[in-house]
């Protein structure tokens, strides 16, 4: 069993890549509070592990990939499927992005067009790059890319006439 990574160590992989995650993950979950669960698995993962990244390139990676498949994992998940719908805490304020803003068009997309949009435009991957840290097909994730920015289109332009 590897030693746990060392406090400056962890502090540091949470400066560098909590703000990666807690986006990452609200482009799958579109609700503050699950992204917020997320990011703090993903970092207990990443301590419980404390994989060697022989890069930084792949310590980021790393990092996608979990939270990819961690918001996969609850998306799926009997808890996320028997619970009550969001409508019941509609009392309770959530941020508001700004309305016409490209961010708020961006989370208006599906969750499998808003993460392909947001790794490429925001984080800037390539989509063969996108297709390795999400286990997609990179013709997948070509034509995610493309509908997805055909729907922002589509968005903006219908805001745009409003």
């Amino acid at each position: 069993m590897r030693p746990p990574l060392e406090r400056q160590e962890a502090e540091r992989l949470v400066e560098t890549y909590s703000d990666l995650v807690l986006r990452l993950s609200y482009s799958y979950l579109n609700q503050t509070q699950d992204a917020q669960d997320i990011c703090q698995t993903v970092f207990l993962k990443l301590l419980e592990r404390a994989p060697d990244f022989v890069s930084s390139d792949h310590e980021k990676a790393w990092i996608i990939r979990t939270t990819a498949n961690t918001c996969k994992d609850l998306l799926k998940s009997h808890w996320r499927r028997t619970t009550v719908a969001m409508e019941a805490a509609s009392h309770i304020p959530a941020p508001e992005l700004e309305e016409g803003s490209l961010s708020a068009a961006v989370n208006l997309l599906p969750p499998k067009y808003r993460a392909v949009i947001y790794l490429y435009y925001y984080e800037g991957y390539s989509s063969k790059e996108i297709a390795r840290l999400l286990g997609r097909n990179p013709a997948t994730v070509a034509t995610q890319l493309r509908r997805g920015r055909t729907q922002l289109k589509d968005l903006l332009e219908s805001e745009g006439s409003s």
